[in-house]
């Protein structure tokens, strides 16, 4: 087993809103069922967070057939005022996540 996939005790540097939110900016027609797989949550704790990330406005989705389409909205602020200033979609580029943060196709292929 490798150390990456190890559990570990203690704290942890991502909340499990930030594990569940980036899996979606991954995949924004990502199943409940895989986030819980990826996040190590169950699919109950998964309901709940994407519950209250859209009443809060960070998360927001559309249903296609039945799949849920989901979409993050650009600009939001982070929560806390201790992080005031950077956006989400910031956030989430620090961890190459976002369509942004992407590297284009034909910068990929020059490099």
């Amino acid at each position: 087993m490798d150390d990456a996939a190890r559990p570990r005790t203690g704290w942890t540097f991502l909340t499990n809103h930030a594990r569940v939110l980036a899996t979606i900016a991954r995949d924004p027609a990502v199943r409940v069922r895989d986030i819980a797989a990826q996040c190590m949550l169950t699919e109950r704790a998964v309901q709940k967070i994407i519950s209250e990330l859209e009443s809060d406005g960070y998360l927001s989705h559309t249903r296609v057939g039945r799949t849920n389409i989901y979409e993050i909205p650009t600009g939001t602020s982070l929560r806390h005022p201790a992080d005031a200033g950077p956006t989400v979609e910031a956030l989430l580029s620090l961890f190459s996540l976002d369509s942004a943060a992407q590297p284009r196709t034909e910068n990929a292929a020059a490099s």
